[in-house]
């Protein structure tokens, strides 16, 4: 595996951020989020670890790393029991989201509840988010406090979306505060454990948390971009699936105020849709002005993301840090 790799397509066969310690850890990290979920129940570890196998991008984990270099440049194992713990409550709300979206599969296995019933993936939910507590409460008072919090602005996020599921009226601020809530916050709090665990100064902590929310604001809104831009292919899963689902994300209601497609493309949605439908309804996105608005607000992120490193000491981890929200946008197909 090649440490300066910049494909975003997995842990097992990419890094994100050339770092040469990377790599190494983060199969200290697999390993321990592996034993995390291992117990003497052989289902339960079957069921718990299904995710875990199945790999996956592992950014939270990439950016708690990370921002421990910013301090001493290498990872205690206190950094990476905390890689750990954030990653795990990133998992356990796979599992539930999974039984929301009665999805079949993730990361091309079938899901848990697809598998198992519904029941036992709430379960393996429960039991990711219970050994993520379990970990956060090992690593100080500061830390699993910070961890509760974030699990509670997680569900804020989720149900803020589900309040506006199949909206075309959805406010913006809406969609913002619910990426803030559901995506941003745990990857602000990953780069907060990692920076905390690492021992760096009070002030060095609240930038590195201040970056990993504005990443997270980028994160999120390149996704939603994708979805509607990219291939089948490319993303891995059907495309569209936010409007099939009612989620309209910030280029749906971009496009909407474009008096080239607006009108044609709110006749279109509002309700239920069928699969046939989403592909004119995603050609017409991408030919409105939406998907441009939507890049321009995720560069505004990542500038401010990029500003909030300033206070911390130069070296590659910095460097590597500063440059990933743009990267994030970078890796956008042509539009």
């Amino acid at each position: 595996m090649n440490g300066g790799s910049r494909s975003l397509s997995g842990v097992s066969t990419s890094l994100p951020l050339d770092l040469p310690q990377l790599e190494p850890d983060l199969a200290r990290v697999e390993a321990a989020l592996r034993q995390s979920v291992t117990t003497d129940d052989a289902f339960l570890t079957e069921v718990a670890q299904s995710l875990v196998i199945a790999g996956g991008k592992r950014i939270r984990p990439v950016l708690a790393l990370a921002a421990a270099y910013c301090g001493a440049g290498t990872a205690s194992d206190d950094v990476v029991q905390g890689a750990v713990a954030v990653e795990l409550v990133h998992l356990g709300s796979l599992y539930h989201d999974d039984v929301m979206d009665e999805a079949d599969t993730r990361r091309g296995i079938g899901t848990a509840n697809a598998r198992y019933g519904n029941f036992v993936a709430i379960v393996a939910g429960d039991f990711c988010l219970a050994k993520s507590a379990q970990i956060a409460a090992s690593l100080g008072v500061e830390v699993s406090a910070l961890l509760g919090f974030t699990i509670g602005r997680l569900c804020e996020g989720q149900v803020g979306e589900l309040q506006t599921l199949f909206n075309p009226a959805r406010p913006e601020l809406s969609y913002l505060s619910s990426i803030d809530g559901k995506t941003a916050s745990l990857m602000s709090t990953a780069c907060r454990i990692g920076a905390i665990t690492s021992g760096l100064a009070r002030e060095q902590i609240d930038a590195l948390t201040v970056y990993g929310q504005r990443v997270g604001m980028v994160f999120q809104i390149v996704d939603d971009i994708l979805d509607l831009v990219a291939t089948d292919e490319e993303l891995g899963k059907p495309a569209g699936n936010d409007v099939v689902e009612g989620v309209y994300t910030l280029p749906l209601l971009r496009a909407l105020q474009d008096p080239a497609v607006g009108d044609e493309l709110l006749a279109m949605i509002g309700g239920p849709v069928e699969r046939s439908a989403v592909d004119q309804i995603r050609k017409l996105v991408r030919a409105s002005s939406g998907v441009e608005s939507a890049v321009h607000d995720a560069r505004r992120f990542a500038d401010e993301a990029r500003a909030a490193m300033d206070t911390l000491p130069a070296g590659p981890a910095r460097n590597e840090l500063a440059g990933f929200g743009h990267l994030l946008i970078d890796r956008l197909p042509p539009l």
